[in-house]
């Protein structure tokens, strides 16, 4: 099926558990389109329990790009990301097909479909100042961001301790601050973003509902393959949600229904920050999808 010409760009958002992966699948199917994961843990090789990723069989047919592209050794990049997802945008385009961007990474999201400057890395830089970050702890290294650049500390959590080695490294690189190089609401093409909302109660049931199923069907099993191919030494995976919690369990710091509740704890805490993260960009156009989807009502939207 060739997608209408006209249509633009649709990105499908939210918190973890709103129903992105299945709206995702339905628009595909109807406007003939493609879909490009949003979700940096999806990136991963190998972690598909612990992040949801959709089986093979799941996917209905449907291309999917960006899904099992780095290794777990590796560290995602957003500024890889934007690269990649463009690439994949143009070619998808090409091919008179519809690109539909599905995930609940914000700043990929972003890095996608926005103007963003992404700014320099440096390794040696970033691993000094996550090392002095494990020595002071999260809040101490937030205050560091704050006397350096207050708009990025307002807009960053403390607990999010490697978004504030990122500006750190940021205002490091550039002497400018890290706040200056945020993305602007402005789309490089014409996008049309769908976000799915969930009254807070049902959301949480659903995340609850999702961790116990991740740990039934074998998380710690994937987690035990994924140490042999060095999950250990990968900054970014071997801290995802639900695979620190498995390898506490693995090596005897908790046990399996600890690990299960900090899990759910932890996702929740997730889900909240995602909010917070899509709520205030007013060109999100928001679905109530408590009770499910009116697939009608989305297709309208998108127009």
């Amino acid at each position: 099926m060739t997608a209408p010409a006209n249509l633009p760009i649709i990105a499908v958002v939210g918190a973890t558990a709103t129903g992105k992966s299945g709206l995702g699948l339905d628009l595909a199917e109807r406007l003939g389109g493609e879909i490009i994961n949003a979700d940096a843990m999806q990136l991963y090789r190998g972690m598909d329990i612990g992040t949801a990723k959709l089986t093979p069989e799941e996917r209905r047919g449907i291309p999917h790009h960006q899904l099992d592209v780095l290794e777990v050794t590796e560290e995602a990049s957003v500024a890889a990301y934007q690269e990649s997802a463009r690439r994949d945008i143009a070619e998808i385009r090409r091919r008179g097909r519809l690109p539909i961007l599905v995930g609940g990474s914000g700043l990929y999201v972003r890095a996608a479909l926005d103007r963003l400057e992404i700014p320099p890395t440096d390794p040696a830089v970033r691993g000094r100042l996550e090392a002095q970050a494990s020595d002071m702890g999260a809040e101490s290294i937030h205050r560091l961001l704050l006397q350096k650049d207050p708009a990025a500390a307002a807009q960053i959590q403390p607990a999010n301790v490697r978004r504030v080695v990122r500006a750190l490294e940021v205002i490091e690189l550039t002497g400018r601050p890290f706040s200056a190089s945020l993305p602007s609401r402005e789309f490089v093409a014409p996008a049309v973003v769908i976000g799915l909302s969930v009254d807070r109660s049902a959301l949480d049931a659903r995340i609850d509902a999702r961790v116990d199923e991740m740990w039934r069907t074998g998380l710690c099993g994937e987690v035990e393959g994924l140490l042999a191919l060095g999950l250990r030494d990968g900054f970014t995976a071997s801290r995802a949600i639900g695979y620190a919690q498995a390898i506490s369990v693995i090596d005897g710091r908790s046990t399996e229904p600890e690990a299960i509740a900090e899990t759910g704890r932890a996702t929740r805490r997730l889900a909240r920050r995602q909010e917070s993260w899509f709520r205030p960009d007013p060109r999100i156009r928001w679905v109530e999808a408590t009770h499910g989807i009116d697939l009608d009502e989305v297709l309208a939207l998108v127009g």
